[in-house]
């Protein structure tokens, strides 16, 4: 989906995010698919957490439409030993954390949008490359054409 370089920088940014909040124990960036672009999930199965992730986000597109709340933003689950929080990154990708319970939510948000937003850029690029078409090749001339030769005018 995303090639090697680009996905470099989606890591990269993983890791900006996880050092920018140290109560993130994970930080995982999946297509809507749910296939894996980058991750930094120590001890936590990425392509499960993209597979997942990819389901939640079914049932949250589809709720946020049957209650009239439009377009996908985020999604937070909080459970008894701390927070998994997903959030819309461009029009392919989404970024999904895992953080301790007692993290600063209005900073796991804020963090979490902002990387969202750099990461939905990055594969959103990668995308429009990768989408447009490429230009035919020209065909090669040979190297040693005929050269034209002009008779003299027979008057």
């Amino acid at each position: 989906m995303v090639p090697e370089a680009e996905a470099q920088d989606v890591l990269d940014e993983l890791q900006r995010l996880r050092a920018r909040v140290p109560l993130l124990t994970g930080a995982l960036a999946a297509s809507t698919d749910g296939l894996v672009v980058a991750h930094d999930i120590p001890g936590v199965e990425a392509e499960g957490v993209a597979a997942l992730t990819a389901a939640a986000l079914g049932v949250s597109i589809r709720m946020a439409d049957a209650t009239g709340r439009g377009g996908f933003r985020e999604l937070l689950i909080r459970g008894a030993g701390g927070y998994v929080a997903t959030y819309a990154a461009g029009s392919s990708a989404v970024l999904t954390v895992l953080a301790e319970d007692r993290i600063n939510v209005g900073r796991l948000h804020l963090e979490g949008r902002r990387a969202g937003a750099r990461i939905g850029e990055l594969v959103d690029a990668a995308q429009d490359r990768a989408d447009r078409p490429v230009p035919p090749s020209r065909p090669q001339q040979p190297r040693d054409l005929p050269r034209r030769t002009t008779t003299p005018d027979a008057t």
